[in-house]
């Protein structure tokens, strides 16, 4: 089946489904669950403060699918985190948790992603976005992760950390995607940025792993900057196998 066809099936059985277990703590928290034809399925959702959590999980034909998403914002910091989990006649795990404080006039954003889906196969992903802003600092983290698997094992990780003080802004942007049919894909993406006094840095880490049957395909990448005293640091790397 090709990757379109999989990518339909996921929309379709994710659209669908009931409420699940929601727990919610000064925020917004959404979980959903469903299952059909001997499929098991499960999602939680957890928000903390200034934040938002969502959680979807949908099985189908004796498939498997887990979701667990949560959320954390503290003072001047914003947190969002969303894993969806899809499988069909599958194994899919997503897990997904956002991180944002920001404290003495900093402010902080943080968003994850996390998006496993299978028909006959494994899929597990995880992202992680943590931001600190303090001092009067900015952050933001950007983690999303995808991992779909067609008859193989596909995993993917995703982290972004940020932290900006005294003045200084750091933007930390993580992409990991890893796709198989009938093989085995693997994808790791850390980027990690640190801004102090007025300086401006830049990480952003783009992690690609594709494989086709009874092949193997890893990517493994990070970007790092780290800035101070009215410095820039710039750091972007994309990395790509296809097999």
């Amino acid at each position: 089946m090709k990757r379109h066809t999989l990518m339909t099936r996921i929309g379709t059985m994710a659209a669908v489904g009931g409420l699940g277990a929601t727990t919610v703590f000064g925020a917004s928290a959404t979980a959903i669950s469903t299952a059909s034809n001997g499929g098991s399925s499960s999602a939680s959702a957890v928000a903390t403060g200034n934040a938002d959590s969502t959680a979807i999980a949908a099985a189908t034909n004796g498939g498997r699918a887990v979701a667990d998403s949560v959320a954390t914002g503290n003072r001047r910091g914003y947190a969002s985190s969303d894993a969806i989990a899809v499988a069909d006649h599958g194994l899919a795990i997503s897990t997904s948790r956002a991180d944002a404080r920001g404290r003495r006039g900093g402010r902080a954003v943080a968003t994850s992603e996390s998006v496993a889906a299978a028909i006959g196969g494994v899929a597990i992903s995880n992202s992680e976005a943590d931001a600190r802003g303090r001092f009067g600092g900015t952050a933001r983290s950007n983690s999303y992760s995808t991992a779909l698997s067609n008859h193989g094992f596909a995993t993917s990780d995703s982290r972004a950390r940020s932290r900006g003080s005294f003045g200084g802004r750091a933007v930390s942007r993580s992409d990991s995607l890893s796709d198989t049919f009938g093989g085995v894909a693997t994808s790791r993406v850390i980027s990690d940025s640190d801004a102090g006094f007025r300086a401006d840095a830049f990480a952003d880490g783009v992690g690609l792993s594709v494989s086709g049957p009874r092949r193997r395909s890893h990517t493994d990448a990070r970007a790092s900057a780290s800035a101070t005293r009215l410095g820039r640091a710039d750091s972007r790397l994309a990395v790509i196998e296809v097999r």
